[in-house]
């Protein structure tokens, strides 16, 4: 705990039997109250390497629900447990959980709701083994969804993020598409909310058990976060209405 906050990191996991244990290992357990896996129907031993760890909160779908899905479950078990302060981290060790630490400090010192570890900010992106053209298609994008949500984030598409249980409680999450871009349409959701992001610099780490998506699954994901900008800006602008950002806007 810190602060009387309890704090979970959660794991939405599929095929990362080679990488948990490192990222485990690596999260910091002396303020980290609860661990939550959930395995989303992985073809290798993702499930049998938790265990053996001692993960004591692990979820096995019975199918693959997609990666939105999959934080769906995490973010409704860590709620039920009763966390203050909840972590996603993806368990292929692409960021580094020792950043845990400085990200939950800073919500529950009431600073910030929600804290994003980004890639971008520093030089530690292309160092870490982002390849390029993954690179410029984060900054174009990034451009493109800060110039129409009105915001100033250096990115969009990390896959670690720290919320405070309020902003998890207030968005509509369970509206959100099951696939990748959910994280978006997450953003989308905490600004539509009234919330502020901070980012803290994460260095990241690129490598063969990295998650990754092919070029045609990256085009569909670009062509997502396009749509959901979009559909953030008509909102905003009382064009028109989406079910993904329709809810009490008052905090």
């Amino acid at each position: 705990m810190i602060a009387d906050k309890k704090i979970i990191v959660v794991l939405p996991a599929y095929n990362a039997a080679q990488t948990l244990e490192q990222t485990f290992s690596e999260i910091p357990h002396d303020i980290v109250d609860e661990v939550v896996l959930t395995d989303d129907k992985s073809n290798d031993d993702t499930v049998s390497v938790a265990r053996r760890l001692g993960i004591r909160h692990i979820i096995e779908h019975d199918f693959n629900r997609g990666y939105g899905g999959n934080q769906k479950t995490c973010y409704d078990k860590a709620l039920g447990l009763g966390g203050d302060i909840i972590v996603m981290l993806h368990p292929d060790y692409q960021y580094t959980p020792r950043l845990i630490r400085s990200m939950c400090y800073l919500i529950a010192d009431g600073v910030y709701p929600v804290v994003i570890g980004s890639r971008i900010l520093g030089k530690g992106a292309i160092r870490g083994g982002m390849p390029v053209y993954k690179y410029f298609s984060n900054r174009m994008l990034t451009f493109m969804q800060n110039f129409l949500m009105n915001q100033k984030l250096s990115e969009y598409h990390t896959g670690f993020r720290a919320f405070s249980a309020e902003v998890l409680r207030k968005i509509p999450y369970h509206l959100n598409s099951d696939d990748f871009i959910f994280d978006n349409q997450m953003i989308a959701q905490i600004f539509m909310a009234g919330y502020e992001i901070a980012e803290i610099t994460c260095p990241t780490k690129y490598f063969e058990e990295a998650s990754s998506i092919n070029f045609s699954r990256s085009l569909k994901y670009g062509l997502g976060v396009a749509w959901v900008s979009l559909a953030y800006l008509l909102q905003k602008l009382h064009l028109a209405k989406f079910s993904f950002l329709t809810f009490d806007e008052k905090l």
